[in-house]
C-alpha cells in the first residue's frame, strides 16, 4: 500500500515538473518570435481549418475559400448548435429574388471559448415555400455572387471587432472572451448589386417586425443595428440547454485563462496552446463544423497538416 502511495506522488511530481519546464521553453520560444512571424504560422496552422488572423485586431475570421462552404447551411445547424456548445442570437431574413429564395443570416453570442459574429449569404435553387424553408439546404453564394459585407460588434459599448469584406460568411471570434448573446451589438451593413435585391431583402426585414427607421438605406447600401432577436423564441427544453451550454462555456473560459497564464497577447496565446496543447488547439477552432460527415472528413485533413508540421513541436520543446 505505501509502496503504490509513494510511486503515484513521485508520478505525480514527475509530470509536474515535466510540463513546468516544457512550459517555460515555450515561452522562451514564443519571446524569441517576432509578431510577423507570429501571424504568418497562424495563418498556416488556420487555413486547414478555414480561418485566418488579424493581428491588427487580434481575431480571427473565416477565410473566402474556408472548406465549410461545400456544405451550405440548413437550419438545424442553428438548432443543435447549443449541444455543441454554440448560443447565440440568429437573425435568418428570407427573400424572394431572381427566381430564387436567399437567406441573410445574422448571428452573435458564444462560440465555445470565443465570442464572435457571422454574416452568411446563401440561396435555394428555386422558390422555396415558407413551411419548407427550415428543412431546405441552401448552398453558399458563389464567386459572382458574393456581397460587401460589413459590421463592427461591441460588447457593452466596448468595440470588439470591425470587417468589411466582399465574402459569403464574414466572421468576427476573439478567443478566450465570454459573452451572454444580449451583451453583443452588431451594427450591419450591405451592398445589394441593383436596387430590385436591396428592396426584396428590406421587405423581408419589415415582416420580420423592423421598422422603416430602424433601416439605414443610402444607394445600394443597408445598414441597421441587431441587438435582440424577434426570432429566438423558444420553449423551456431550448432555454435549458443554452443556458446550461452558457454555463460550460464560460467554465471552458475560465479553464483556457488558467492554462494560458501569465499570457495577454491572443496570437501568444493561441501558439502556446498549440505547442502545449495541439488538440486543444484543433478543437479551439472547430466553429460551426457544419455536418457530422464533414467533421470527420476534415479532422482527418487537418492531422495530417500537423503531422507535416512536427518540426514546430520538436523546436517549442527542444531548443
Amino acid at each position: 500500500m505505501y509502496f503504490l502511495l509513494t510511486f503515484f506522488i513521485l508520478f505525480i511530481a514527475f509530470f509536474v515538473l515535466f510540463f513546468h519546464f516544457r512550459k517555460k521553453q515555450i515561452l522562451k520560444k514564443l519571446a524569441c518570435m517576432t509578431l510577423h512571424e507570429k501571424c504568418c504560422l497562424l495563418d498556416e496552422l488556420c487555413a486547414p481549418l478555414g480561418y485566418c488572423y488579424d493581428c491588427r485586431q487580434s481575431i480571427f475570421s473565416t477565410r473566402v475559400d474556408a472548406w465549410q462552404k461545400d456544405f451550405g447551411y440548413t437550419y438545424a445547424f442553428d438548432r443543435f448548435a447549443p449541444f455543441f456548445n454554440m448560443v447565440f442570437d440568429s437573425l435568418p431574413v428570407y427573400f424572394d429574388y431572381a427566381g430564387r429564395t436567399w437567406l441573410i443570416e445574422f448571428w452573435k453570442g458564444q462560440y465555445g471559448i470565443t465570442t464572435g459574429a457571422e454574416i452568411g449569404v446563401y440561396h435555394a435553387d428555386g422558390i422555396i415555400p415558407e413551411s419548407r424553408r427550415d428543412t431546405t439546404i441552401f448552398e453558399a453564394a458563389s464567386e459572382e455572387e458574393m456581397l460587401e459585407l460589413s459590421f463592427s460588434l461591441q460588447k457593452e459599448e466596448l468595440p470588439l471587432a470591425c470587417l468589411q469584406k466582399r465574402h459569403w460568411w464574414l466572421t468576427a471570434f476573439c478567443v478566450g472572451m465570454f459573452s451572454y448573446p444580449k451583451e453583443l451589438c452588431m451594427n450591419v451593413s450591405i451592398v445589394f448589386p441593383n436596387c430590385e435585391m436591396l428592396s426584396a431583402f428590406t421587405r423581408a426585414m419589415l415582416e420580420l417586425g423592423f421598422t422603416s427607421g430602424d433601416l439605414s438605406a443610402c444607394g445600394h447600401r443597408l445598414s441597421f443595428t441587431f441587438r435582440t432577436s424577434r426570432h429566438n423564441k423558444c420553449g423551456f427544453f431550448c432555454r435549458f440547454n443554452r443556458r446550461f451550454a452558457l454555463w460550460r462555456d464560460k467554465l471552458l473560459c475560465r479553464f483556457y485563462s488558467c492554462i494560458v497564464r501569465p499570457l495577454t497577447d491572443t496570437a501568444d496565446q493561441i501558439l502556446y496552446l498549440y505547442f502545449y496543447l495541439p488538440s486543444v488547439f484543433r478543437r479551439t477552432f472547430r466553429l460551426h463544423a457544419h455536418g457530422r460527415k464533414c467533421r470527420r472528413k476534415h479532422r482527418k485533413n487537418c492531422k495530417c497538416f500537423y503531422k507535416q508540421h512536427k518540426k514546430h513541436f520538436k523546436d517549442a520543446s527542444g531548443d
